[in-house]
């Protein structure tokens, strides 16, 4: 059998120990590392955790299961794919945090994996997944970290929530959300959709989204769904002032027959779209109250629509 062995690297301009508690927090990589659509924790030990992540390979959006042990004295992290997804039979490796200096550190990305029945196209295909994803990665790291420990990033980055109750069961709220392909007839903000979901839960949702200026805008977003708790998403067809979007739809039991719907969003600012999109003069913070108000605009129309299904489902 077949297993390719390969590393990636990058120096990036921040304190080791800066660079691995980043690495170490997985909740936070769907906002750093492009690959990544969602985490979650499916077990926690001292040093050690399995968890589930889904990310795109090669444009496709997969999942695994992952066993991580921590070495935060040695700053390195190693895992294994517990729960692996064809074409990879097996995928394992490390992250390496090394020092070069008091502001200065390497880190070193390793991996060791296997293709399906040993292969050569399988294998291929994973190479070149491997080396995509590492680069980005690696990337984002080294420009998430350095502008994070410039303190480039408070005015850029930022997130909100908005929340409606309903006369409803979860459920009903849940299916409402879940069932994109029908928001063109459902939602009048939504023109039209491509909805796909290969695998259940795992899904890729392309709309025309109408603004209240008239304009039309087209974005695309990989879904996980958690029936009928929550519905987390990554848009990786942005509009022209983010960088990013990530969010979170979760429906909450009150007990008291009703559900607290929730819309939870983290954005990150272009800077270098704002005058192009708002004018010479705009500012961040004008960028940010256009953003907010576009994001929060739709959420609340899809939470009042959601709303008013669920109490006629009641």
């Amino acid at each position: 059998m077949t297993t390719r062995e390969v590393e990636h690297e990058i120096t990036i301009g921040a304190p080791a120990a800066t660079i691995y508690r980043l690495l170490a927090d997985v909740s936070h990589w769907p906002q750093i590392f492009p690959p990544t659509i969602h985490v979650e924790h499916e077990a926690t030990g001292e040093n050690t955790e399995r968890i589930r992540i889904w990310a795109t390979a090669n444009g496709e959006a997969k999942n695994w299961t992952s066993r991580r042990t921590l070495d935060p004295e040695g700053l390195r992290i190693t895992f294994r794919q517990e729960v692996t997804t064809a074409p990879v039979a097996a995928m394992g490796g490390t992250w390496i945090v090394e020092p070069l200096g008091p502001g200065t550190s390497r880190v070193r990305l390793l991996h060791d994996y296997r293709a399906v029945d040993d292969d050569p196209g399988d294998l291929r295909w994973i190479d070149q997944a491997v080396d995509t994803n590492s680069t980005a990665e690696l990337a984002a790291l080294k420009d998430n970290v350095e502008r994070a420990h410039a303190a480039e990033t408070d005015d850029l980055v930022f997130s909100f929530t908005d929340t409606v109750h309903i006369d409803g069961a979860p459920r009903d709220v849940f299916d409402f959300v879940n069932e994109a392909g029908r928001w063109p007839e459902r939602l009048p903000h939504v023109a039209t959709v491509r909805f796909e979901e290969p695998t259940p839960g795992l899904q890729t949702l392309e709309m025309d989204t109408r603004a209240k200026d008239g304009s039309v805008h087209t974005t695309k977003s990989h879904r996980v769904a958690f029936a009928p708790s929550k519905i987390a998403y990554k848009q990786v067809t942005l509009p022209a002032l983010m960088t990013l979007h990530t969010g979170v739809w979760t429906f909450t039991d009150t007990g008291r027959g009703t559900t607290e719907a929730s819309s939870q969003h983290t954005v990150c600012l272009n800077t270098a779209t704002i005058a192009k999109v708002l004018g010479d003069q705009a500012t961040v913070a004008d960028a940010r109250a256009y953003v907010h108000s576009a994001l929060s605009t739709n959420s609340r129309a899809t939470l009042g629509h959601a709303k008013d299904y669920a109490e006629r489902k009641n």
